[in-house]
């Protein structure tokens, strides 16, 4: 009777959990199987196509040789139809309200008809090397926006926090139409240096009444700044913010003129209330005109992209390095060697080096 009614389960299209489970597999391996071609990547960027546009990116993010290669190749393909949005860096400390600050501006310049790419560098766990990739929680109204696209990346261990390959993705979000590219740092250490090389214009949020005003002025972040912006300049905060803004401007009249003729600019703003969006758009605007008309703007991309030439260079020597099976075998036994007390870190690594 048992055999009879498993027959008629089979008949009538019940399987058995063993035999949905290998169905499941199979048709994941399908999937996996069918790839997209290179062609295809390219042709639904440029249309502008959300789907096709991350999953080029994750191939970019990939440490996989074979997706490595085809990244490379679809790079290769779009870059004809890249480098005409306008690329601003946004930084700050955490807690500075950057996320919040982003949407405020992202919906600004979407209700214009602008196309905008958020790149949000996630800070990757140093422990578990995880990352929780929460702008996109955190950019509720932004994230629904169909002139919008986010894209958080986890930092892992590139310098200062910064994604290696958000360059790359830079140019994969321009091709599909993104007129506008925000990229947001972590907020620590070196990441305002790579940021800094890879964007227009470079946007330095602070907090008022946090006490970090003469530190502030103290790092070298300053000088990168093409705006200072305080941030949560409302309610019982409003009459620091514009203290801080006096401080902030007698600092920045303390450093030599830029190379762009700009002179940097210290705004207040509410992102929560939208207080001052709309003039720091008009200031970005001015700044980009300026430079475009003196010629600094060319000048610095093309600076830019020689800065990338040369990082990318060295990244790879490093990777050829560690990468090597000589290396590999005999680091360990220098390791060794050292906790013995048997070298010095600096005998260690010619011999590695001479290798």
């Amino acid at each position: 009777m048992i055999k009879k009614q498993s027959a008629l389960q089979e008949k009538d299209g019940v399987s058995k959990p063993e035999t949905t489970s290998a169905f499941s597999a199979e048709k994941i391996k399908q999937n996996r199987a069918k790839q997209n071609s290179v062609p295809e990547f390219v042709s639904k960027i440029l249309e502008g196509n959300i789907t096709f546009l991350s999953k080029a990116i994750t191939l970019v993010e990939s440490t996989n040789a074979n997706h490595q290669k085809k990244a490379n190749e679809i790079l290769k393909q779009c870059l004809p139809y890249a480098n005409k949005s306008i690329r601003i860096g946004i930084t700050g400390v955490p807690g500075v309200g950057k996320s919040t600050f982003i949407e405020a501006f992202g919906k600004h310049l979407t209700n214009q008809g602008k196309k905008v790419a958020v790149l949000a560098v996630d800070p990757s766990s140093s422990v578990n090397k995880g990352s929780i990739l929460g702008d996109k929680t955190r950019m509720e109204q932004l994230v629904t926006d169909k002139n919008a696209f986010i894209r958080p990346s986890p930092s892992g261990t590139s310098l200062g926090g910064v994604a290696q390959k958000t360059r790359e993705s830079i140019i994969l979000c321009e091709a599909a139409g993104f007129d506008t590219i925000i990229i947001e740092t972590v907020g620590v250490g070196q990441s305002e240096t790579v940021v800094h090389s890879m964007v227009d214009f470079f946007l330095l949020l602070k907090l008022a009444g946090a006490g970090d005003e003469l530190q502030g002025i103290k790092r070298g972040i300053i000088e990168m700044a093409d705006a200072i912006v305080i941030n949560k300049a409302d309610g019982d905060n409003e009459q620091n913010a514009k203290i801080a803004k006096v401080e902030f401007n007698r600092a920045l009249h303390l450093y030599p003129i830029k190379e762009s003729n700009w002179q940097p600019i210290v705004l207040t703003a509410s992102a929560l209330k939208n207080i001052g969006i709309e003039k720091i758009d008009k200031m970005i605007t001015d700044y980009i005109s300026l430079t475009k008309e003196n010629e600094y703007f060319t000048k610095k991309r093309n600076h830019q992209n020689k800065y990338w030439l040369l990082s990318t260079i060295n990244q790879q020597l490093k990777d050829n390095f560690y990468n090597n099976p000589l290396i590999k075998s005999a680091l360990l036994k220098e390791i060794l060697a050292l906790e013995n007390g048997k070298t010095t870190p600096f005998n260690a690594a010619k011999r590695l080096l001479d290798l």
